[in-house]
Order: structure tokens, then C-alpha cells, then sequence
């Protein structure tokens, strides 16, 4: 009888194993024949596709870098990135092979100049959760929207080059002349004319196939404001200010950086950074996401919620002095409690 009972318990055991071997591991699920890992059982992916000039343009991306580096380091996410040379024509693809993967709990496309193809993949994807930074997309439930208020950031800095300035000019440098880049422009002029009304405010656009990372013509067309006369030099032109800021040193002006913070890249040169905190809100967003929170909306960030301000100055304080210090802090201030109103065009 014992003997029996041995060779049920034998069989009983091989069924069990042979059943458990069709079914799918913990945290997996099957369809439509493929095996796909539960992501609440999972680590958390998250990819990328970054704007023109990629990661070390020490602005824009490098912003979005670092906001992914904090959620891989604080909240345990993995993540892969697709660095295009012309967002234009790759972002479609890149965006598509990273939704058919299925792996990742949210893609996020760098930049407005994504914008259509982020709508198309979505679209075609719409159980994909999707982020776009510096764009508006409306009416569909898995894109959320993250913008800033450059005017605000860019007042700040204005109202500092308008301090600064020796001249009675200063310059601008824009990618082009798009809607994002005169929100630059606007803010820096009305800041600069807050401080000094009869301040000259002249702007240039690197233009082309290739303006946020073209550094010679940046450069080229900022030795043009020095020839008129500007002795500070604002740009919003990506990894093509990098050019900007050789000319401004070559001529012994100031410049001002912007997005990150650019202020070591020549000390002493650079007045400050208008800093653009896209890192914050990239952890933000995969962190709703990664809580399950994630929400298709359009969030706007300005002085008032922390999305954009200036650096600390750490290597001008001496140039700049406490009283213009703290002038620009009160300047700041207002413009939290809606005591100075900042347009986003003029």
C-alpha cells in the first residue's frame, strides 16, 4: 500500500510541474501569445528621445538627462534614450520602436519640434503613456504636456542685463523664430526695459536646418550685436550658444546662459543662467507615472512653481553687486505675487 501511495505522490508531483511550466513566472502575463513582464511587479522603464544636439549641450537635454539620472537613483526607473540628429524626420521612428516594445511605462519626447510625430505614435499606440516637453497636445488621454513660462525666467535675467549694461544695448540670440524662442525674447526685453526704458534690445535667429546646434553661425551673429554696440549677450539656442559665449569672451562682453546652468563654462563671462528646471520636471512626471498618478494634462511651470529662475551667481556676485542682488530678488518676488505681469509676446 505504501508503495502505491509512493508512485501517486511521483505522478502527482510530475503533473504539478509540468502544469507550472506552461504557466507564465511571477509578474507575467500572456498575450496574445507574448509573454510581457506585470509592471507592478517591476522595475519601472522609462525611455527618451531627446532634441537636436543630444545629450552635452549643457542646456536643454542635459536638463532632461539629469531629471532622468534623479528618478533612476531616487525612485530605482531604468531607462534608454534615442539621441536623433534631426528630430524632424527621426522622431517618428525612434518613438514608434520604443511604443511597439511594450516595455516602457512612459516615453517622453524632447522638445515642440516633436510634436506631430508624437501625435501620430500615440495615436496608433494608445495604451502608451507619452510626455512632451515644451508643446501642448490636447485630447488624448495618454499624453501629458510640460511647459514652461520662459518670459518669466527670461524677465529676470533681462532686468540683469539691463543692470549690467554700460551701452545702452544689449543682444539676443534665438534659434529662430519660433513661437518658444520669442517667449525668450519677449521676457528679456521687457525685463531689460523694467530696469532701463530706454534700453535697445536687439535680436538675431540663427535660422536653418541645424540653428540650436550650429555654433558658427552663432557666434558669427553675435560678433555682429557687439559691433552695434551690445555689451550683454542673451541666448536661447541650445548647444549653438556655445558659440554665443566664444564670441562674448573673444570681445570682453557678457554673456547669459540658458536652461541649465552654463555659468562655469566661462567664468566670470557668463552673468548667470535663465535655468529652465526640465530636470524637476521630468522626475515629476515619471514619478506620477511610476505611482500609477499619471494624468494627461497640460502642467505649466513659471517662477511661482519653481520651474524657472537664474543661477546663484556664484561666479559673478563681486561683478554684479548686493544691491542689484537684491533688486532682482524683490523683482522676482513681484512677479510670484502678480505684482509684475510678464507677457509672453510683445
Amino acid at each position: 500500500m505504501k508503495r502505491i501511495l509512493t508512485i501517486f505522490s511521483v505522478i502527482f508531483a510530475l503533473m504539478l510541474i509540468v502544469a507550472c511550466g506552461n504557466k507564465p513566472a511571477t509578474g507575467e502575463q500572456v498575450k496574445d501569445g507574448k509573454t510581457f513582464t506585470d509592471s507592478t511587479n517591476s522595475k519601472k522603464s522609462v525611455a527618451v528621445v531627446y532634441s537636436t544636439g543630444g545629450k552635452g549641450d549643457k542646456s536643454f537635454n542635459d536638463a532632461t538627462f539629469r531629471g532622468l539620472q534623479k528618478a533612476q537613483k531616487e525612485l530605482g526607473i531604468s531607462f534608454k534614450e534615442y539621441e536623433p540628429k534631426d528630430p524632424a524626420t527621426e522622431a517618428k521612428n525612434a518613438l514608434t520602436q520604443f511604443a511597439e516594445t511594450g516595455e516602457f511605462d512612459l516615453i517622453i519626447a524632447v522638445g515642440y519640434t516633436m510634436k506631430d510625430s508624437l501625435v501620430a505614435v500615440a495615436k496608433a499606440f494608445p495604451d502608451q503613456k507619452f510626455a512632451i516637453i515644451d508643446e501642448t497636445v490636447t485630447g488624448l488621454p495618454n499624453v501629458a504636456s510640460i511647459l514652461f513660462k520662459e518670459h518669466e525666467g527670461s524677465f529676470l535675467v533681462g532686468a540683469l542685463a539691463g543692470m549690467m549694461d554700460k551701452t545702452g544695448t544689449i543682444g539676443f540670440v534665438g534659434a529662430n523664430e519660433s513661437e518658444l524662442i520669442n517667449r525668450f525674447y519677449a521676457g528679456y526685453a521687457q525685463g531689460a526695459r523694467y530696469v532701463k526704458p530706454s534700453i535697445k534690445v536687439l535680436p538675431v535667429y540663427i535660422g536653418g536646418s541645424n540653428s540650436f546646434n550650429d555654433q558658427a553661425s552663432a557666434k558669427a551673429k553675435t560678433e555682429t550685436l557687439i559691433q552695434q554696440g551690445a555689451d550683454v549677450i542673451y541666448h536661447a539656442a541650445g548647444a549653438s550658444g556655445l558659440g554665443v559665449f566664444q564670441a562674448v569672451k573673444e570681445k570682453n562682453v557678457y554673456g547669459i546662459g540658458v536652461d541649465s546652468n552654463q555659468d562655469s563654462l566661462y567664468p566670470g563671462t557668463i552673468l548667470t543662467s535663465m535655468m529652465k528646471y526640465v530636470d524637476n520636471a521630468v522626475f515629476d512626471v515619471i514619478k506620477t507615472t511610476a505611482e500609477g498618478k499619471f494624468e494627461a494634462k497640460v502642467q505649466t511651470f513659471g517662477i511661482k512653481e519653481n520651474g524657472v529662475g537664474t543661477t546663484d551667481f556664484g561666479f559673478t556676485k563681486d561683478k554684479i553687486g548686493e544691491e542689484n542682488i537684491k533688486r532682482l530678488e524683490q523683482i522676482k518676488q513681484d512677479i510670484k505675487d502678480g505684482k509684475i505681469v510678464v507677457k509672453s509676446s510683445i
